[in-house]
Parts: C-alpha cells; sequence; structure tokens
C-alpha cells in the first residue's frame, strides 16, 4: 500500500496527512474481497525497514494503527472476517501488540474470510527464521535433513497457514517487491499501478481482478499443456 507521503506532499501536507487518509482505500480494499468472496487478503501495513523512518512518522503510524483497530474492530467482526497478523510484533509498543491480539482473539471463529496484517514484516527475516529454526530442529533430531521439502519449509514461515498468494498489487508506479512475500510469490501475478494508495477504489481492485482472470497460469508447463488438463 505505496504513495501515502506523495499523496499528502502533493497535497502541500506532511507524510502523516497521508497515512491518515489511507484508510478509505484499506475499507475499499477489505470491502471489495468481501463482496466477491476472496477469502484472503493481505495487506503490508508496516515493513521492518519501516522502523528506520523518521521517529515522529513511526509514532503517527503506531498511533494511527491502535486507533484503526479500536474503530474497526466491530466492523471486521460483523463482515465474518478473521484477522491475522504476521511480522516480529515483539518490536510493537505493547498498546498496538495489545489491540492487534485482541482483534485477533475477537474474530478467531469468523470463516467468511481471512484479513493478513503484515506489521513489522520483511520476507528476508521470516526465511532467515524459518532456516534457523528448522536448522535448531535439525540439531535436537526433530527434523531429518532428507525430508526438508517445500512443503516443510512452508511450515516454518508465518503464513504456514494461508495458501500462496496468486496476486500482488503494488499502488504508486514503484516497480519492486520490497521485501514482501518473497516465498509466497512465487507464481503470483504481479500488478503495478501508477496510483497513489490514499486514491485506490474498489472499481480499481475489481479491474485488477479482471486482468488477473484473464491470465494464463501455467505453473512452468506450456499453454498447451494446460488446455489438457
Amino acid at each position: 500500500m505505496d504513495g501515502n507521503g506523495r499523496w499528502a506532499k502533493s497535497r502541500g501536507e506532511k507524510r502523516t496527512f497521508g497515512h491518515r487518509n489511507a484508510i478509505d482505500a484499506v475499507r475499499n480494499a477489505i470491502n471489495a474481497c468481501n463482496e466477491i468472496d476472496i477469502p484472503y487478503l493481505t495487506l503490508y501495513t508496516f515493513s521492518s525497514e519501516n522502523w528506520n523512518r523518521p521517529t515522529d512518522e513511526v509514532d503517527t503510524l503506531m498511533n494511527l494503527l491502535t486507533e484503526t483497530l479500536l474503530l474497526e474492530a466491530d466492523e471486521i467482526f460483523s463482515k465474518g472476517l478473521r484477522m491475522h497478523v504476521i511480522g516480529n510484533l515483539d518490536k510493537l509498543p505493547p498498546l498496538v501488540k495489545e489491540q492487534l491480539l485482541r482483534v485477533v482473539e475477537l474474530t478467531k471463529e469468523n470463516t467468511k474470510g481471512n484479513l493478513i496484517l503484515a506489521i513489522s514484516y520483511g520476507s528476508q527475516n521470516e526465511i532467515l527464521n524459518a532456516v534457523k529454526n528448522i536448522s535448531s530442529d535439525v540439531k535436537e533430531g526433530k527434523v531429518n535433513v532428507e525430508n526438508i521439502d517445500e512443503k516443510l519449509f512452508e511450515s516454518y514461515l508465518y503464513t504456514k497457514d494461508f495458501p500462496p498468494v496468486d496476486l500482488l498489487i503494488r499502488t504508486s508506479g514503484e516497480i519492486r517487491i520490497s521485501n514482501f512475500l518473497l516465498w509466497q510469490i512465487a507464481y503470483a501475478e504481479l500488478q503495478f499501478l501508477n496510483v497513489l494508495w490514499p486514491d485506490f477504489t474498489k472499481d480499481i481492485f475489481f479491474q485488477c481482478i479482471v486482468d488477473y482472470q484473464n491470465k494464463e497460469r501455467r505453473y512452468g508447463l506450456t499453454g498447451e499443456q494446460i488446455k489438457i488438463q
């Protein structure tokens, strides 16, 4: 969800103004998924690298996250969505972590869809932690080296309970992944939009879905093989 700062700057405002005006775009994405029964939506909310931003911006983002959770918790619950959080939550301020886990607990029985917030998240760290944990389990005799395959490796990731990514959308015109779900997007369709995140609408999201539906997903096979299957 990129482009909040540039959106604010284009209006002569501070970057934090953009973050506050990005909430409607978040609602648009969630509502779009809810309307057409997309079962999993992951929002890259705050990266592990974002901790290096100016302190006042980080503080604003953390406060905004807490405020938004308090305001939107009932709405998320009423839509039947289950909320999950992936990332290094131990780096979060205690109140933010507490609010996140409260909404996770509140929605744990919901089955209409899954809203996944990637917070204090970095894919390289996730992969490194998985390698370390597998290595530790090998040392302790819990895992046999010969049994390590893609499925076992994925069971050590934050996303072990979720399917691989089908579609990744990045706003703001930047054409890069920025350390987001690097393992999980191996066969995802990628869409890079020249739209700043606060301007993201349901119609834009639906067009992304239409574009995705028109792709032939081959997973390394030929088009002819896909047709035979």
